[in-house]
């Protein structure tokens, strides 16, 4: 499909995010691409992760997406400033919600939970520069738990003692904000909640980059306004498509998945 928003991520999990642009623009034609064969990312080196954004790139690019969007934190932190200064079509990262975090925290405590490569990037570290330095930052590596929602275990008891792990070691310090700094985190939200309770407010930031996708459409003039209703969304994997298949349920009737070796 051409003029279509392109979405890829180094899995299944930047659905997440796929799901906000197509509730907030339900008439664009859409393109997912899950790289689910080399998750996660936040393992991989910047150089990998690099080449790996350049390799989905041009699959995007050949289905001739008028905007992509980097739905992966990883891969955003690791790689948008080069991919941004050697394409010309625009690019929409996702980061860590810290900034918003650091503005609604009240025991100027608050907690990251997201991959090695996100926490270790030069981006991560410059945005947390820019907060309130009153402000604690307590990072997490989400260790394992990417794996287990590619591997369509998300409700294991296997998941339940992974994610108590992590968010013991940031319960403990009183932080009051839970950021989520990997699209295949908001899928943990409902177990995230039970573990941590009500009084920590849990913000990921598939609603902010879902707008800023709408509002870089509008400035270039891009956006979709004729009505299709008989459209369905495109998604490729590079493994089996069940993981997919489970997190899309509700757009079964829609959803065009196909299983493809890149």
């Amino acid at each position: 499909m051409e003029n279509s928003i392109g979405i890829f991520d180094s899995g299944v999990g930047g659905t997440s995010i796929w799901k906000e642009i197509n509730k907030l623009l339900p008439r664009e034609n859409t393109i997912y691409l899950s790289d689910s064969k080399n998750a996660p990312y936040g393992e991989k080196s910047k150089d990998e992760i690099r080449e790996l954004c350049i390799k989905n790139i041009k699959f995007l690019l050949e289905k001739k997406c008028k905007i992509i969007v980097v739905a992966c934190n990883t891969a955003t932190t690791n790689a948008i400033d080069y991919l941004r200064e050697n394409y010309t079509i625009p690019l929409i990262g996702i980061e860590p919600a810290i900034k918003t975090a650091s503005l609604q925290t009240k025991t100027k405590k608050i907690g990251v939970l997201a991959t090695k490569g996100t926490l270790s990037s030069e981006l991560f570290a410059a945005t947390s520069k820019t907060i309130n330095k009153e402000i604690e930052i307590i990072e997490q590596i989400g260790e394992g738990l990417v794996e287990l929602i590619e591997n369509e275990k998300i409700n294991s008891e296997e998941m339940t003692a992974l994610l108590r792990f992590h968010l013991q070691k940031m319960t403990t310090k009183n932080i009051d904000c839970l950021v989520l700094g990997c699209t295949h985190y908001p899928y943990l939200i409902p177990q995230i909640q039970n573990i941590i309770g009500n009084d920590i407010q849990i913000i990921d930031s598939g609603q902010a980059v879902a707008k800023q996708t709408k509002a870089i459409l509008e400035k270039n003039d891009l956006l979709n306004t004729t009505i299709d209703e008989n459209k369905t969304y495109q998604f490729f994997i590079n493994k089996s498509k069940n993981s997919l298949e489970s997190l899309l349920k509700e757009y079964k009737f829609k959803i065009d998945i196909k299983e493809l070796h890149f």
